[in-house]
């Protein structure tokens, strides 16, 4: 395999094995001490000194030595018009390798360039470097391989410049405006050293890109840590590498695949097994310094533990006979099989840094805001969406502009067979008071294409207040949310976060302490422990929300803060409240996860007998509510929730973040009342796999 990828490079460069005869019109480089020959031997000569200065020059590095390794060093070079030697391209099986190919090419003496119709040109050449060392200037092992010289014509030198524009990978990733993959468990690596005190960085507005966080954690160096130093090529692809990795002057790129293999047992099932088949392919990369492009398809089938199925198709409500529901934070779902679904998943973006004040992105997937597991405000739980980022830093100052294009995939709200169409615009700004202390601002307004507005442009101010043109708009024109957010440092290793958001308020009925439906409002406060109890990269955090009913729902059931039947803020959309102890732990490429969920939540009935609305599903209009003081959460059908989730793994590929993984959960849900819908279930879910974590999966519903 590693011939033919050498075999490819040689194509594409255009390189001819052995070189051809010369014409009267070309000479190839010339060896002062070759000057003399005939010019039939002039390529021999050349070759001959060359593999002679190599072979008195190079030096095998010690580690290539210590373990025995036996192989090639590829070179790609050329000797430009003054006669100098440029390396172009080397592929070898250690670093090493490749930093001593280019020392010793750098010590070439100055030769006589080669001619073209007598006039000085550049001259492209591949060889093969045997490891160990062995005299490669004559017979079997000699290996020069000589690209045609440069012709008149400059239009017939376009590829050949594309050509020698590329240049040794430098992983510039990390350093891009490219977003990190957002994983609670991956962000977890690094949030201790941007929560610093002191530190003039924000951490609410997620997904972070890689030239935020450089500034204060080195995740190529943390990569680099973890490099196994040996192995064949597959070898470093599979632990170690992107799958294809190209670089030149002005833009990079990087190909891998994608997968989320797994097996599994649910011990409440009614069938053999569960399963996810997640097959796809990733493609990231650079033009210039301020583009940046990424694009993630997923081909998946998949069976799951039988309460997420069941919960799958409880909020798909198909809207065709191939639909059968949508799987939670992935899409819509048809039948694969006679149990299991098929849901491919597509998530792209690009992103623009005009300069270090501003980013903008463009794509389809998902944001998060907030420094908890959960979000009262912005939440990564519902499926990819289509949207426009703004992000600006300035002084003490981070400010957030996201538009959204949603949808509401019910069958009682389509026309003609089309989804509805929702837009959703956030303002977030973060402010660092102090060292110590930093606040958020929160505004958000919903709104549909009432009396044919489209896209309000109203709505495209960046600095206006929402609830403002809610009010010019009319009431019933859109649907405004606000909220607010504060971490305190204690010390470096101990943070304290929270939330607020605010649907709707009444003082005068919280005045009255009659526990009003107009009082909609939620809010979380928590704290993580970074290195706990002296244990380096020991994370342990302890989060409490709560959101009071009715909240995030709207008269207008299409104006609720939700996204293809899934709320845009909290999983469990509102009449709830639940505590969340979560422990990660990472030690060299092994990691190790803990969460502990426990929860009271408020369901309907949806019995003949009681079908209120009792203020939990926000797609629900709450003017339908069943009363309009005594509200309490956990009102209605009150249910008892408890998850308990271990995982333990091994990172295979530090570049691409695949693992192997085992994992276990345990779910409790005891509702009052068993109903079609809401129903006493206890599960126990066993799974083991390889997967290439790429977003957060939240199984805890």
């Amino acid at each position: 395999m590693k011939k033919l990828f050498l075999l490819i490079i040689l194509i594409v460069f255009h390189i001819n094995l052995f070189a051809q005869d010369l014409t009267n019109y070309e000479k190839p480089p010339v060896f002062p001490e070759c000057d003399s020959v005939q010019i039939q031997q002039t390529k021999l000569c050349f070759n001959n000194k060359l593999y002679q200065f190599i072979s008195e020059n190079f030096k095998t590095p010690q580690n290539v030595i210590d373990e025995n390794y036996k192989g090639e060093v590829a070179v790609l070079f050329e000797v430009n018009k003054k006669g100098i030697f440029n390396v172009l391209f080397v592929d070898a099986m250690y670093n090493e390798l490749k930093d001593e190919v280019k020392k010793v090419f750098s010590e070439l003496p100055q030769v006589i360039p080669a001619t073209y119709n007598g006039n000085p040109t550049y001259a492209k050449y591949s060889i093969s470097i045997k490891i160990p060392l062995v005299d490669q200037t004559s017979g079997s092992n000699a290996y020069v391989a000589q690209e045609s010289v440069e012709t008149i014509n400059p239009v017939k030198k376009e590829i050949d410049n594309l050509n020698e524009s590329l240049k040794t990978f430098e992983d510039l990733e990390y350093s891009s405006g490219l977003n990190i993959p957002f994983t609670h468990s991956f962000y977890s690596v690094f949030d201790q050293k941007i929560n610093l005190i002191g530190t003039n960085n924000h951490t609410a507005s997620k997904p972070y890109r890689y030239s935020e966080v450089a500034p204060y954690y080195d995740l190529k160096e943390r990569r680099d840590k973890m490099i196994k130093g040996s192995g064949s090529w597959w070898n470093r692809k599979l632990f170690n590498e992107h799958l294809v990795k190209l670089q030149g002057k002005d833009y990079w790129f990087t190909v891998n695949p994608i997968f989320d293999l797994s097996v599994g047992e649910d011990t409440d099932a009614d069938f053999n097994s569960t399963f996810n088949n997640t097959r796809g392919i990733m493609f990231q990369g650079g033009i210039g310094k301020k583009l940046n492009f990424y694009t993630s398809v997923f081909e998946s089938q998949g069976r799951f533990a039988q309460y997420y199925n069941q919960y799958a198709e409880s909020i798909g409500k198909p809207s065709s006979d191939t639909e059968v529901g949508i799987v939670p934070g992935r899409g819509i779902a048809k039948r694969f099989k006679d149990d299991a679904y098929d849901y491919p998943v597509a998530e792209a973006y690009l992103s623009f840094t005009p300069s270090k004040f501003m980013n903008i992105q463009f794509g389809h997937a998902k944001n998060f805001i907030g420094d908890g597991y959960r979000s009262l405000l912005l939440s990564d739980v519902a499926s990819p969406h289509t949207f426009f980022k703004l992000n600006t830093n300035f002084w003490k100052i981070q400010y957030t502009n996201t538009w959204m294009w949603l949808r509401d995939v019910r069958p009682e709200v389509q026309e003609d067979g089309a989804f509805l169409t929702k837009y959703m615009a956030n303002h977030y700004l973060s402010l660092n008071v102090s060292k110590r202390l930093n606040i958020g601002l929160f505004e958000s307004v919903l709104w549909v294409d009432s009396n044919g507005r489209g896209f309000d442009i109203n709505y495209l101010n960046p600095v206006i207040f929402y609830r403002a043109i809610e009010f010019e708009s009319g009431q019933d024109a859109g649907n405004a949310v606000l909220g607010a957010t504060a971490k305190y440092k204690w010390n470096d290793n101990l943070n304290f976060y929270g939330q607020f958001i605010l649907d709707e308020f009444s003082l005068e009925d919280i005045r009255d302490g009659n526990k009003s439906y107009k009082n909609k409002f939620g809010y979380q406060i928590g704290a993580k422990y970074y290195n706990a109890f002296k244990v380096n990269n020991l994370m342990l955090q302890i989060e409490y929300n709560q959101v009071r009913p009715y909240t995030y729902s709207h008269p207008s059931i299409v104006l609720n803060y939700g996204h293809s039947n899934q709320s845009m803020a909290h999983l469990w959309g509102s009449n709830f409240k639940e505590v969340v102890l979560i422990g990660r732990y990472n030690y060299k490429r092994w990691f190790g996860d803990a969460k502990i969920i426990i929860g009271k939540r408020g369901f309907d009935f949806n019995t003949s007998e009681d079908d209120g609305n009792y203020g939990g599903d926000i797609y629900k209009d709450y003017f339908e509510r069943i009363s309009d003081v005594n509200n309490e959460i956990g009102q209605g059908n009150t249910t008892d929730s408890f998850y308990l989730e271990f995982e333990a793994g091994y990172l295979v590929n530090p570049t691409t973040n695949l693992k192997l993984f085992l994992n276990l959960k345990n779910r409790n849900f005891v509702p009052d009342v068993d109903t079609a819908t809401t129903f006493d279930n206890s599960t126990v879910w066993f799974n083991l796999g390889i997967r290439t974590e790429l977003f957060n999966w939240y199984f805890d519903q």
